[in-house]
């Protein structure tokens, strides 16, 4: 699953850590047509010149806003005033008589974008191409920059770029931009009025463990490390990819990532929350506190893969992504929301049924979570459907979604399993599940067939709900939403029911 590459620019690649002899200038990702983090926040910037100890002036739109000294390493750094939603505004840095300046410069929310290769898979790879752009580019107040592969075996003070900032255009960098990022800044630029900056940092087939610190992976099990440098290895792409952008202030970050660590799904229910909270305190350290210590994280939970009835591996992944409570936030992940993923297969995609095209629905769903959580708007429907109580008469099991609050709608009577024993402590193994179809259903609740439990195993003891890798077909699943079309996301309950 490598990434599609597609580069006709210089690489940016700096990681030195001393500065001294350099002239006055900006850390290399803050560039003209940027947006920088709008109030409450305070957009926290740093730059590098001059000897140490020399004076260096920040000005903002013609009015000083620091003077500061280069400390020992060169290295200067200042918090700009908070600043609301909007622009375009100028800021320039004088050190030694010499000035650079950023022009084109706006306020609102930074988003980062990071995973494997759905998170990189590009705009020109689906369907609707043409058409999100050209709303992108009338936009006016969308920015994209994008982060080039780097895996270092040491936390990087500046990353490699593939491209710096821009608005979306008609040009390579938005064909080979993130689609998944770039939609979801679209579908949130529908509601929203402010600014988004979409920083795209993603590398195909690499498992959780390279982005994770080393103090995030000291938090769970540990595995054998192997010995060559490639991007599995773990926390290479933490240094060079995140590590370097910690200090801007960000708003928050998106995730699509998990088909890589399919196998070891318990160890990734650790590792992806200790990833996250590892990100919330770094990010918020490294801005001087300005970038929130439970900024929003929202995940794509993840889509089918091979049309074939499998039990094992992505479902498994899919229920470690919520901390193995089924839907999000949750006690274990708070702040955090997802798309589910599972009903979009695109057996047929041209970069392989792994990658499906629909980006679209993908990028929508993380908006409406966004909405709801990271934003707060009420009366925002922004998840499936979930069950909440489950009672047991004879051979029916009935499901009852949301404590009744909200109607759904069924779209097959399939997806439904149990697992059966001589009592309700029997273990529900990986294997040993059946069928169980829907044989009626009310406005807000399912009633399941149970009949397959029978004679010496006529208890149940488990059901679950989208157990496959691929559990239906397009937008096919059992369980929606009524007015939201949204599916409801897999789970898995033991007994005891009523």
């Amino acid at each position: 699953m490598g990434g599609i590459r597609f580069y006709f620019c210089l690489i940016l690649h700096i990681s030195v850590f001393h500065y001294n002899d350099a002239a006055v200038r900006f850390a290399n990702y803050y560039a003209n047509h940027m947006v920088l983090q709008k109030a409450p926040a305070q957009a926290h910037i740093w730059g590098t010149g001059g000897a140490v100890g020399q004076s260096v002036t920040v000005v903002m739109d013609g009015k000083t806003v620091a003077t500061l000294a280069a400390n020992d390493a060169g290295v200067w750094e200042v918090l700009l005033p908070a600043t609301v939603a909007g622009g375009p505004h100028n800021i320039s840095v004088t050190s030694n008589g010499t000035t650079v300046s950023l022009r084109d410069v706006l306020f609102g929310d930074v988003w980062i974008c990071s995973g494997q290769s759905n998170m990189e898979y590009s705009m020109n790879g689906i369907q609707n191409y043409s058409a999100l752009v050209t709303t992108a580019m009338q936009r006016n107040n969308l920015r994209i920059f994008r982060l080039d592969h780097n895996a270092v075996n040491r936390p990087t003070k500046e990353p490699a770029i593939v491209f710096t900032w821009q608005a979306p255009g008609q040009d390579w960098q938005t064909d080979y931009f993130s689609a998944v990022c770039l939609i979801f800044a679209i579908e949130l630029s529908q509601n929203l009025t402010q600014p988004f900056g979409m920083v795209e940092t993603n590398w195909g087939g690499t498992p959780v463990e390279a982005w994770s610190s080393p103090e995030a992976l000291a938090a769970c099990p540990q595995q054998k490390k192997k010995r060559a440098m490639d991007p599995n290895l773990p926390s290479v792409l933490y240094n060079g990819m995140i590590a370097p952008i910690l200090p801007m202030t960000i708003f928050g970050a998106i995730w699509y990532q998990g088909e890589s660590n399919a196998g070891r799904p318990h160890l990734y229910a650790c590792q992806f929350k200790a990833m996250i909270s590892d990100w919330r305190t770094k990010f918020h350290q490294a801005s001087k506190n300005q970038t929130s210590n439970m900024f929003p994280f929202g995940f794509v939970q993840l889509a089918p893969f091979r049309n074939t009835t499998i039990k094992a591996g992505f479902s498994d992944i899919r229920w470690a992504q919520t901390a193995e409570y089924g839907y999000v936030p949750n006690p274990t992940l708070t702040n955090v929301f997802m798309a589910v993923a599972m009903d979009l297969p695109d057996y047929d995609s041209p970069q392989g049924s792994i990658h499906p095209r629909y980006k679209e629905d993908i990028a929508a769903r993380l908006a409406l979570g966004a909405r709801g959580v990271a934003y707060g708007q009420k009366n925002i429907d922004y998840q499936g459907p979930f069950p909440t109580r489950f009672s047991l008469t004879g051979q029916r099991m009935t499901i009852e979604y949301d404590n009744g609050n909200s109607d759904i709608a069924i779209r097959t009577t399939n997806g439904f399993e149990i697992c059966c024993g001589p009592t309700e402590s029997q273990v529900c193994q990986a294997t040993g599940w059946i069928a169980a179809p829907i044989s009626g259903h009310g406005p807000t609740s399912v009633t399941l067939d149970n009949s397959g439990c029978h004679g010496n195993s006529h208890i149940v003891a488990g059901v679950r709900y989208a157990w496959e890798e691929s559990p239906c077909d397009f937008k096919k699943c059992a369980v929606y939403g009524l007015g939201t079309n949204l599916p409801a996301p897999p789970f898995v309950k033991n007994a005891p029911f009523n």
